[in-house]
């Protein structure tokens, strides 16, 4: 999958995680593509492995040291700005490591870019609005998380749209619903429980599997992002989604459908502490300015998604040890 875009170059950090390495395979595919450096601290879900060596510079360092970001954003005209801790468990576990990745890192971009005069597309989550029981959120919703995952990326957000208003600074922020694909480290609940499934274990659903979630294939969310890095608005907040609800439990099934495997295979696990039952996002805003559409469709992009981890055990299976 290739994206179109525009001449720069480009300082992508968290490029060799999961959506940041799509992001950037999607921009080396492009006719057009910019000069791409990548950004990474390596931590457990990131991999060098994912990214195209061939076309981009990388850089192995953390987002929180304030001199080598300085000089990295100082030799780009844009920064996408993906570094992050994403897994709300580990958040529940270890708040302080989410502060000091979300916030701090954060803020340490945000500062070079201000010397700088950079632009930068902050990516977010639509987990710093809290639960919603019916409807969508809007942009303009007011910001309520339950969780320190979320309110690490809110506070993220918050800075970056101070220095908007306070300083003038071009940011431009996305938010997105849940992302699913090849290459997702398996800890969040698709490639946790295909990988599960194809190791002969059982699949460990939270409380009832009532929580709802919309699901959006992760090449349409990195077209999100270049929509917004390309032709956004500074100071904007554009609401990236796939259309596509399902219950954890609706979900479950459809995984266990595609391998064969039996709803025997479903144990319940005590529900996770504040867990929000249902999100979703008012994505008008993102098709309205700019002619945004989720293209892939859900049951297809998941059958391939679950194809891509049959195929690629050697991929996934060292991370089957880790913590």
């Amino acid at each position: 999958m290739s994206i179109r875009t525009t001449p720069a170059s480009l300082l992508v950090t968290g490029g060799a995680g999961f959506i940041g390495s799509h992001y950037v395979r999607a921009l080396a595919g492009a006719a057009d593509a910019p000069r791409v450096t990548v950004l990474d601290a390596l931590t457990y879900a990131g991999s060098t492995a994912d990214l195209p060596l061939d076309t981009v510079e990388f850089v192995h360092g953390d987002v929180c040291d304030a001199p080598l970001v300085d000089r990295l954003v100082a030799a780009h005209d844009q920064v996408v700005h993906l570094a992050a801790e994403s897994h709300v468990d580990r958040s529940i576990e270890d708040a302080a490591t989410f502060v000091r990745t979300n916030v701090l890192g954060a803020q340490t971009v945000l500062d070079a870019a201000l010397r700088h005069g950079r632009a930068v597309v902050l990516v977010s989550t639509d987990e710093v609005y809290g639960s919603i029981a019916h409807g969508s959120w809007s942009e303009d919703a007011p910001l309520a998380p339950n969780s320190p995952y979320s309110a690490s990326k809110a506070s993220a957000d918050l800075l970056a749209l101070a220095m908007h208003r306070t300083h003038g600074l071009d940011v431009r922020i996305t938010r997105s619903t849940n992302t699913y694909g090849g290459r997702q480290y398996p800890e969040k609940i698709i490639p946790l429980f295909v990988t599960r499934i194809l190791n002969g274990q059982d699949v460990p659903l939270y409380g009832d599997g009532r929580h709802v979630r919309d699901w959006l294939h992760v090449d349409d969310h990195v077209r999100g992002i270049e929509l917004v890095r390309t032709r956004g608005r500074a100071g904007g907040i554009y609401h990236i989604a796939g259309g596509t609800e399902r219950t954890n439990l609706e979900l479950t099934h459809a995984l266990l459908e595609l391998l064969g495997a039996d709803r025997s295979r479903i144990t319940h696990a005590p529900d996770r502490p504040g867990h929000d039952l249902r999100y979703s996002l008012d994505d008008s805003k993102i098709r309205t300015e700019l002619g945004y559409r989720p293209e892939r469709d859900f049951s297809g992009g998941l059958k391939e998604a679950v194809d891509w981890y049959v195929r690629n055990q050697g991929w996934w299976s060292p991370f089957s040890s880790r913590p």
